[in-house]
């Protein structure tokens, strides 16, 4: 009994990263958007947000125009988190440990 092999298909692609980073890049340009509302405009989870704004910092800072991160502020003391290195909300205060913090907020410019 011999089984004939069908022909494989090939692949279909996926949505490369590369395509999802440009669209966030044309989303942000002129505009000050929080992950929430990137993620409300490119159609993909919050949490993927800020792994691509990481990878779109570091090929932007070689290219001209880069991304710009408005920091984090606790509504409680005021507290502004300037030199956070991580682009996600901290989940509390390091001066009152209020939780009450805004989103920091992402440009192009």
């Amino acid at each position: 009994m011999g089984s004939k092999n069908k022909p494989k298909q090939p692949p279909v692609p996926s949505d490369r990263p590369e395509t999802l980073r440009r669209e966030i890049i044309f989303v942000l340009e002129g505009r000050t958007l929080s992950a929430k509302d990137i993620s409300a405009n490119v159609g993909i989870r919050e949490k993927d947000v800020y792994e691509h704004l990481g990878h779109i910092r570091k090929s932007l800072g070689r290219k001209g125009p880069s991304l710009l991160v408005t920091p984090a502020e606790c509504k409680k003391c005021g507290f502004v988190f300037r030199k956070r290195e991580r682009l996600r909300k901290p989940s509390k205060c390091p001066i009152c440990r209020g939780q009450s913090i805004t989103e920091p907020l992402f440009s192009i410019r």
